[in-house]
């Protein structure tokens, strides 16, 4: 379960209750980050070798378009695809497969303007942002612009509805 709610009290005369985020482990952080590089790279391949075939660009504009801008045209793709995912449902098509999600420190729902921030790094500066939170951050699961997002990524399950129970047939 990826939120557990705990009464604690503390000396309190009233029990608190707090919710329990599960932060998701780097590998699966990696394995959604791999098969949203690879949705989108296909995607555009698919978009590239439209283009092509109605519209001739000479070698060298060719040259030009993906292999010199390539990098920051690519980063700006990824940059939208994340802030219109995350900032949507907190997940991208990645995060949903490996069943993790991004939300605000409190377990709250990011909406774009967090997502905006919180892609930066992962969009433009990912070994960077990457290596800064572990060696900066180390034991948080954080990277930078996690940090300066408010944000983290935490463990979800995909769970039936109050009052619904699927049932599956046995094959």
């Amino acid at each position: 379960m990826a939120e557990e709610s705990v009464m604690i009290n503390g000396g309190h005369p009233e029990p608190i209750t707090v919710n329990k985020l599960y932060l998701a482990k780097w590998s699966t952080r990696f394995w959604a980050w791999l098969i949203d590089f690879i949705l989108v790279f296909l995607f555009l391949n698919i978009v590239r070798d439209i283009l092509k075939s109605v519209w001739h660009i000479s070698q060298f504009w060719e040259y030009w378009l993906w292999n010199i801008a390539d990098f920051t045209i690519i980063s700006l793709i990824f940059f939208v695809y994340w802030i219109i995912s995350e900032g949507y449902c907190g997940q991208s098509i990645g995060k949903m497969v490996m069943n993790v999600k991004v939300v605000r420190r409190d377990g709250t729902k990011i909406k774009y303007g967090i997502a905006a921030i919180e892609s930066l790094g992962k969009a433009f500066l990912l070994p960077f942002d990457c290596l800064i939170g572990w060696f900066g951050m180390p034991g948080t699961k954080l990277r930078l612009f996690n940090r300066i997002s408010h944000t983290v990524v935490i463990k979800t399950d995909y769970q039936e509805p109050d009052g619904i129970i699927y049932v599956k047939e046995k094959e």
